[in-house]
């Protein structure tokens, strides 16, 4: 019949699959999050455009707003000279303005040449100028009003649109209502393609005079002056600013019916029609898949290192888990061979007791050889019970630090003589001996001393080889610390051991270690050498033998 296991179970494919789980679903965590991040640049590379698109048309919304209805601040008397300082700051600061087209404007009631005239109104260039970057200076002036000289019909097409605009305005302007900013850009501004041009907005008194002008029969007036600028457009000179160049490889200006020929699924694009006088226009973007990887794994790198970093704590603590599970396991293991070996330990003696007093019991009469044999037998037997008991006793004071050290001057050679000769009677084909250089008296407590020595002595004996049962102690004293060293010639403790064997309840699995061990021996010598503030050191090799080195400070 098979001995029954009495340790906790372990399932080893349990382990695996719960590897392979967490496995699996870190490479999931990490494909989702890649995935979704790969789909968010790629709405963003649709929706961040206008971003590029709003910093792009920044100076043309500046020059719209700010530079062009800076000729009404003139009030209506802009010269030639005045308007060649505006043409210069402009087409300096906006690289977009390729041409400024100049009508220096007279109104009055009178027959004007190439005037428009709207019932007694008139409004006519008295002069054409055009400003440019390095522009000859004969080629400034293109029109002069001066007798009976005409310009040509598309030169006063611009103009004719704003005088149009401007006598309408006129011609309905209701003097005492206030008109809205929405009916000066309607009249005041005329934007087409790639062209602006601006009449500077009239003084309310102005309009008085001029809707007078349209609408009474007076003498003839003066003439009143007006301005009119024209100014051309080239939106392939606009400053593209691209503030996404993580999203964005290429940015450029195409006209709005331009559609790429290249279908590579490789190359995104999109686009964003511009607007006001380049409405014609639009922002074409471009960007290879390869590039925009470039940012997808930028972002993706901080996600996957936390996302990583939640793993390694997952499986942390799932080691911690493991481990902790595994030492209640081989604790379970250990109390359970401490209550065998423990029970053998005290089944043992009592056996041998009970017997030997069965003996006396049923023997009618004892010699005097056989009495002494019985009273030995029991007087050991008992003496191992006691020895036990005590052992458990003082390791669990030790352990709850109620045991106090009673210090007392020892002299210590007769101290370890009185000890040697004990193991001498006892077991008389042990060999000790002992050095002592030194160290004539120590105070500690003679009784945690003995229980120190006795139990390695002991371990000396019980793992030591019939022949080879012999012990060196060594005593002397080293940088203020009283050295004990225990040499044997025993069968020695693996490496990989050294440090198990002072854990309670640990007993080294071999032949030589089947029965008579708790696992108390070494763990209760430690207890005790730490309760004196000292330590125990272990040398050993296997098949040779060990030493232990017991330091006290003095």
């Amino acid at each position: 019949m098979k001995a029954r296991k009495t340790q906790y179970r372990r399932n080893s494919w349990l382990n695996a699959g719960f590897l392979v789980l967490i496995a699996l679903s870190l490479i999931v965590a990490l494909v989702l999050a890649h995935s979704l991040i790969e789909k968010y640049v790629e709405n963003e590379f649709n929706t961040r455009k206008i971003d590029v698109l709003e910093e792009t048309l920044k100076a043309y919304n500046d020059f719209f707003q700010n530079r062009v209805p800076e000729i009404s601040f003139y009030q209506g008397y802009l010269d030639s000279a005045s308007a060649v300082k505006y043409a210069d700051t402009v087409l300096r600061k906006y690289a977009f303005v390729s041409r400024l087209i100049f009508y220096d404007t007279e109104i009055s009631n009178h027959p004007v040449n190439n005037a428009f005239r709207v019932y007694n109104f008139s409004i006519a260039p008295r002069a054409v100028y055009q400003f440019r970057r390095a522009i000859p200076a004969d080629s400034i002036l293109l029109f002069k009003n001066a007798g009976t000289a005409n310009i040509s019909v598309k030169g006063m097409d611009e103009f004719n649109k704003m005088a149009v605009k401007f006598s309408a305005y006129i011609e309905s302007a209701d003097t005492i209502i206030i008109p809205s900013s929405a009916d000066y850009v309607s009249t005041f501004y005329n934007v087409t393609h790639n062209r602006i041009t601006f009449m500077n907005i009239p003084r309310e008194e102005d309009v008085r005079i001029f809707k007078d002008l349209m609408f009474k029969e007076l003498r003839r007036s003066p003439v009143f002056e007006q301005d009119i600028i024209s100014f051309w457009l080239n939106p392939e000179r606009l400053q593209i600013r691209n503030t996404h160049k993580e999203l964005y490889q290429e940015i450029s200006i195409k006209p709005l019916v331009y559609d790429s020929l290249d279908t590579n699924p490789e190359f995104l694009s999109t686009d964003l029609p511009l607007s006001g006088a380049f409405a014609d226009y639009k922002l074409y973007f471009s960007s290879s898949r390869s590039f925009l990887k470039k940012e997808i794994y930028r972002r993706f790198i901080p996600v996957a290192f936390v996302i990583l970093l939640i793993y390694a704590m997952l499986i942390f603590l799932a080691y911690l888990i493991y481990r902790n599970l595994n030492i209640n396991s081989r604790m379970f293991k250990l109390q359970y061979d401490f209550i065998n070996n423990l029970t053998h330990e005290f089944k043992t003696p009592v056996s041998v007791i009970k017997i030997a007093g069965n003996n006396i019991k049923s023997a009618s009469s004892l010699s005097e050889g056989e009495r002494f044999h019985y009273g030995k037998i029991l007087d050991q037997e008992a003496d191992k019970l006691n020895d036990l008991m005590n052992k458990l006793l003082s390791f669990t004071q030790i352990e709850n630090q109620s045991i106090n050290i009673k210090r007392e001057r020892i002299e210590f050679e007769q101290f370890l003589q009185k000890l040697i000769n004990g193991y001498r009677l006892k077991y008389p084909d042990f060999n000790i001996g002992y050095k002592i250089q030194k160290l004539e008296f120590f105070d500690t407590d003679p009784v945690l001393l003995a229980s120190i020595f006795q139990n390695l002595i002991d371990n000396a004996y019980k793992y030591s080889l019939p022949g080879k049962k012999k012990l060196d102690i060594d005593v002397f004293t080293e940088k203020g610390n009283a050295i004990f060293r225990f040499t044997d010639q025993g069968i020695g403790i693996p490496k990989e051991e050294t440090q198990n064997v002072f854990k309670k309840f640990y007993r080294i699995q071999n032949q030589y270690n089947q029965q008579g061990s708790v696992g108390l021996g070494l763990a209760f010598c430690k207890e005790l050498i730490n309760f004196m503030n000292g330590e125990i050191r272990l040398k050993s090799k296997e098949g040779v033998g060990s030493e232990f080195s017991v330091i006290l400070p003095l």
